[in-house]
């Protein structure tokens, strides 16, 4: 496949009962379960109050430009986040309320982008589509491109493919490839399931047992002075 100006429909969407498994789940335990190393970059936040999850469509702009979102518009799927690899500009908006309503009309899950929006008095009212940015400016971008559509994607630090399962909430989004999702969400189910047996017992008790942080302590040789 050529690098730029390619528009590539050929890839899988994973089951919707993969994608389904994360509906209730923290992001923060997801990514804990993922080695604590699988979560965009914090500048990525969310634009209104909607929870972020479905499968990536991806996009790869040049800096200020939306050449190739515009195309997407017609080409992403109900159920899709698309995901726009603007290579973290922030002079330009990337899109603002035309293209997201279109979305929204489309069925699309939610929008991503490392770069900002505009029109976000009225983006942040939305109640059925995620939309995250690294910011907010008026400045409209240019549709030149180049740009493209369905190709492995640099998304906030980690790597986004198309078909990849993306979830998010106000702590921010996770990359999830479909393939390890069954057993992902098992161990973030236990993952939470301990977090909420904790708190229980620290708002009954009044306690945080954690006996690894004395362990580990004296392991290092910590010296306490009384």
């Amino acid at each position: 496949m050529k690098t730029g100006n390619v528009i590539n429909l050929k890839f899988d969407r994973p089951e919707q009962r993969l994608v389904d498994l994360f509906k209730d789940l923290p992001v923060a335990n997801i990514d804990d379960a993922l080695g604590r190393m699988s979560a965009v970059n914090q500048e990525i936040r969310p634009m209104n109050d909607v929870k972020l999850l479905g499968t990536a469509f991806t996009v790869k702009v040049a800096q200020g430009d939306n050449l190739y979102f515009h195309k997407a518009l017609d080409l992403a799927q109900p159920g899709d986040v698309i995901v726009i690899d603007s290579m973290g500009s922030k002079d330009r908006a990337i899109f603002g309320e035309l293209m997201a309503g279109y979305c929204r009309l489309r069925g699309i899950k939610g929008i991503i982008t490392d770069g900002p929006i505009r029109d976000y008095d009225d983006i942040s009212t939305y109640d059925d589509m995620a939309v995250y940015a690294n910011g907010v400016v008026p400045n409209g971008p240019y549709k030149n491109g180049p740009g493209e559509i369905g190709t492995v994607i640099s998304f906030g630090g980690q790597v986004v493919r198309p078909g990849d399962i993306i979830v998010g909430d106000k702590d921010g989004i996770v990359v999830i490839k479909p393939e390890e999702a069954e057993e992902l969400a098992n161990k973030v189910e236990e993952i939470h399931k301990k977090e909420s047996s904790i708190i229980e017992t620290m708002n009954k008790e009044g306690t945080y047992i954690r006996p690894w942080v004395d362990e580990t302590l004296n392991k290092l040789g910590a010296e306490i002075i009384k």
